[in-house]
C-alpha cells in the first residue's frame, strides 16, 4: 500500500490527496489472490458500480464525458501502479524462499514437511514438522542434558529452576524506578 501511495504521489505530483478516494477505489477493487476476489466484493458481496461501468450502463452522459474519461484514465493509472507496487514486493519476498532440504530425518513426508525420528520420552508429540521451523544443527556436547534431570508432567509441562541472573536493568519512569 505504501509503495502504490508513493508511486501515486510522484504520478500526480501535488494533487495526490485530490485523488486518494480514487486509490481507495483501485485497490478495494484489485483482485487479491489470498481471497480470491476484490475486498470490496468480499465485503458486499457484489461488484461495486464504478466509473469504469459508467460506459456499459449509460450514465457517462449525465455527469460530462471529459470527467468520466479523466477519472477512467486516473483508475488505469492507479491500478497500474499498484500492480507494479505488488510485483515489487513480491520480488523482495521472493529473495528469501528458497528451497531447503535435509537429510538426516526419518523420511519427507511432502515438499515442505519432514516427519522426524523423536526420542521415546517426546512419543507424545506429534513427529511432522515443517520445514520453517527445523534449523540445521551443529554438535555442541554442552547442548547435552540429561534425560533424567527433565521431568515432564503428564500435560507435557515441567518445572523451571533459576541458575543464574545474567543482566539487570531498572527503568526510569517519571517519579519512580521498576528493576
Amino acid at each position: 500500500m505504501e509503495d502504490m501511495l508513493r508511486a501515486c504521489i510522484i504520478e500526480f505530483e501535488g494533487s495526490w490527496d485530490k485523488h486518494l478516494a480514487l486509490i481507495e477505489f483501485a485497490y478495494n477493487n484489485s483482485y487479491q489472490s489470498s481471497i480470491g476476489i476484490p475486498p470490496y466484493e468480499a465485503l458486499y458481496g457484489r461488484k461495486c458500480r464504478t466509473p469504469l461501468c459508467w460506459n456499459e450502463v449509460g450514465e457517462k452522459n449525465l455527469v460530462g464525458p471529459e470527467i468520466v474519461q479523466q477519472t477512467e484514465d486516473k483508475v488505469k493509472i492507479i491500478k497500474d501502479r499498484l500492480k507494479i507496487a505488488s510485483n515489487r514486493q513480491n520480488s523482495y519476498a521472493d529473495l528469501k524462499r528458497h528451497e531447503i532440504e535435509y537429510k538426516a530425518v526419518l523420511e519427507r513426508v511432502d515438499p515442505v514437511a519432514y516427519k522426524l525420528a523423536l526420542p521415546p520420552e517426546l512419543d507424545k508429540i506429534h513427529n511432522v514438522f515443517h520445514v520453517y521451523m527445523l534449523r540445521r544443527y551443529l554438535s555442541d556436547p554442552s547442548h547435552v542434558l540429561p534425560i533424567e534431570s527433565i521431568e515432564v508432567n503428564p500435560d507435557l509441562t515441567y518445572g523451571e529452576e533459576q541458575i543464574q541472573i545474567l543482566a539487570r536493568e531498572l527503568k526510569e519512569l517519571r517519579n519512580k524506578s521498576i528493576p
